[in-house]
């Protein structure tokens, strides 16, 4: 496995551990490893678009209880 693939590897767990209160996501690389770069980058745009998707969610739900 290249350089590269490892630390896409790394950046995916560390994407899914990024959330509280939720337990820690351990990937096994050799799960993995047969993916592309391409594939795996994928991954990590479709985990940051989610990731930004609650925090406006949660900002709409926040903006609720703003006094005006």
């Amino acid at each position: 496995m290249t350089q590269r693939k490892e630390q896409l590897i790394t950046d995916i767990q560390n994407l899914l551990n990024n959330y509280e209160g939720i337990r820690p996501t351990s990937i096994n690389p050799d799960l993995l490893e047969f993916m592309d770069e391409e594939t795996l980058i994928s991954i990590i745009d479709s985990l940051l678009d989610q990731k930004e998707d609650n925090k406006e969610a949660d900002t709409e739900w926040l903006e609720k209880f703003k006094t005006k």
